[in-house]
């Protein structure tokens, strides 16, 4: 069975956010839980696009959507370990691009994942997708 590889560089990686993993984020196994990890990067991700002053929620009816999630695990972490999510943008094209993941754990520096997102913008109104807007570029400078 083929398995996914995803590996970047460093340099891409501009922004970091900690998370503590919860008792509820626990599976059968005793390890974080695959569900409980998209719901992790999902928050890593908002934190991002904050921080970057983007809003994911529809402007003039343009807002962003997820088109896809990648997730390869490295590690397994434990109930009350804080995480540390690293977070970048790559791959862009006319209407998105990749928000990219790498979650370690500092205690012990472990990898513990590295994912990818794509995304897309998105006119609600005309239920299609839409370039990605002038702002954003600019915000983003040269990377869009």
């Amino acid at each position: 069975m083929a398995r996914i590889d995803l590996s970047y560089p460093a340099e891409l990686f501009t922004y970091t956010t900690a998370m503590q993993v919860r008792i509820t984020d626990i599976n059968a196994a005793n390890h974080l839980a695959n569900d409980a990890m998209i719901s992790m990067l999902s928050e890593a991700r908002a934190r991002y696009l904050f921080a970057l002053g983007v809003d994911e929620a529809p402007h003039n009816s343009v807002g962003i959507i997820v088109t896809d999630l990648a997730t390869t695990y490295k590690a397994e972490a434990y109930a009350r370990d804080t995480l540390e999510f690293a977070l970048g943008m790559t791959d862009f094209n006319a209407y998105g691009g990749d928000v990219i993941f790498k979650v370690t754990r500092p205690s012990d520096q472990r990898l513990i994942a590295v994912a990818k997102s794509g995304f897309v913008f998105f006119d609600y109104a005309g239920k299609k997708v839409a370039p990605i807007p002038q702002d954003f570029k600019h915000m983003l400078g040269a990377k869009a």
